[in-house]
């Protein structure tokens, strides 16, 4: 199963260098003059949707995700130091830190807004931890 997320976004270059610096990648087959479709990984991909076209896609007006919460993208790292550099890198790129770090000792995570207001959550987790209850 393959797994689409869409985001309206104001500019497409601007969203295309911004997730190019976190090292992102872009699917052509996924672009065109309103779309970029960007690979996460495995079978899940963000599209980033220029509001105009977004709108077409619902009966309901897109969020400001500036003034709203519409979603969470959680991505899992491979540790502490990876969140820390990945948050790091987006705050060099225009995305604004939203909250201190968050530590459960088996679980650690950061987030962001993008430059459209869409919160990203990088984070680490220890799942065999988590699983027993413990702190790492």
């Amino acid at each position: 199963m393959n797994v689409f997320i869409n985001l309206p976004v104001e500019d497409l270059e601007r969203s295309r260098a911004f997730f190019t610096a976190l090292s992102f990648a872009f699917d052509d087959d996924f672009c065109d003059e309103a779309t970029l479709g960007m690979e996460i990984g495995g079978t899940c991909y963000v599209m980033l949707v220029t509001r105009e076209r977004f709108a077409t896609f619902t009966l309901r007006p897109p969020a400001d995700a500036r003034e709203t919460t519409e979603v969470l993208v959680s991505l899992q790292l491979e540790s502490r130091e990876a969140v820390d550099a990945f948050m790091e890198t987006a705050v060099a790129h225009g995305a604004e830190a939203l909250r201190d770090p968050q530590d459960y000792g088996f679980m650690y995570s950061r987030d962001f807004a993008d430059p459209d207001g869409h919160i990203w959550e990088p984070f680490w987790l220890d799942l065999d931890a988590a699983k027993r209850g413990e702190a790492v």
